[in-house]
């Protein structure tokens, strides 16, 4: 069954696309996405799609990874559409040359979910680093206008104060700890973006998400937003290895698409913005909660392993302040309350 067949999906994307009307801006152009399967990025895909199959000038669609069965299963029917195609792309390669030229770029290739970050520190770091940098030297040669590049808000590390943090508030990182390969290399690639922009005048914007969740998640991702909502869909209890006092900003896939596909278009380059929904920045307890009522399983507290707390962020807050965003014209239309619900009903269709 495919993710397509869900009414309840269908409905949302057309909702972001009634929400986004700047999409019209990318009719005729083509747009190349890395990481096109992943969580964020597919549903960036998906919002374009749907835009193609529901107006006439079309968009052009690259979708970017590594396995191209994977992306033909994940956008099936659409996968064999004219305006749909694949290139193989390794963000830890340095031989990833395309013979084409396109608009624009969006970056969101990465390993993200903890287990992998834990398990690979080095590819982690090095995805991040040669994947970037390959593309800014591929919109350097003239290939394309604009590069979007997705960062974390785990480049603020940790942070003495409560206050969502704004884009220039950053508290230390531990730098000996693998586990931050993910958010150091995330730091070193956004600095990056801004040294081509100042050496070679190569144009690039770079957004920060929050917690994005939603029915996209990869069914191996670990993140606890993704496994609990999988968990619930099949009417497992879920199973909480922390206080869940850690404060985080939620924010479902098709707001962070929307965030995305506005920063692109409408960003001077070089500017930097947090994906947040300011009505969803909650606590993980909270998240556990409104899942679990939702989907009527329990909550099970349990203590971590040592395996557990090593893949723990270890940011206690890492609400984002998306006032600059929300001045960019940004709207999220879904809280955590619908978000949650709608992703375990999506992801309920796969396992019944």
């Amino acid at each position: 069954m495919s993710i397509y067949d869900s009414e309840i999906w269908l409905a949302d994307l057309d909702k972001t696309i009634k929400n986004l009307p700047d999409l019209k801006e990318l009719s005729g152009k083509t747009v190349l996405i890395t990481g096109a399967t992943g969580l964020i990025c597919s549903a960036v895909v998906d919002v374009l799609i749907r835009w193609n199959e529901t107006h006439d000038a079309k968009i052009k669609i690259i979708a970017a990874g590594r396995n191209k069965q994977k992306a033909a299963d994940r956008f099936a029917p659409f996968s064999n559409r004219q305006y749909f195609s694949f290139v193989k792309y390794d963000a830890t390669s340095i031989r990833n040359d395309f013979d084409f030229s396109c608009d624009y770029i969006i970056h969101g290739a990465s390993n993200a979910s903890p287990n992998h970050i834990v398990a690979e520190p080095v590819e982690t770091m090095l995805s991040n680093i040669y994947g970037v940098k390959n593309l800014l030297d591929y919109v350097k040669r003239g290939k394309a206008k604009r590069l979007l590049y997705i960062s974390s808000s785990e480049v603020y590390g940790r942070k003495e104060h409560n206050r969502p943090s704004k884009v220039d508030d950053y508290g230390g990182i531990d730098i000996l700890n693998p586990r931050n390969s993910y958010s150091i290399s995330k730091c070193a690639a956004e600095t990056l973006c801004v040294s081509y922009y100042e050496e070679y005048g190569v144009d690039s914007v770079i957004v920060r998400p929050g917690h994005i969740y939603g029915p996209t998640a990869n069914r191996d991702d670990n993140r606890v937003s993704s496994a609990w909502a999988y968990a619930a869909a099949h009417g497992e209890d879920i199973v909480m290895k922390s206080d869940g006092a850690q404060l985080r900003s939620y924010c479902y896939c098709l707001d962070s698409a929307s965030a995305i596909i506005k920063v692109l278009i409408h960003s001077k380059s070089i500017e930097t913005y947090n994906i947040s929904n300011p009505n969803s920045i909650i606590t993980i307890r909270e998240m556990a909660e409104i899942i679990t009522k939702s989907s009527k399983v329990d909550l099970i507290l349990k203590e971590p392993s040592k395996k557990d707390k090593k893949g723990f962020n270890p940011m206690l807050n890492s609400s984002l302040d998306s006032s600059d965003l929300i001045n960019l014209g940004w709207l999220a239309i879904f809280d955590s309350q619908i978000g949650f619900k709608h992703t375990v009903e999506i992801l309920k269709d796969f396992t019944e």
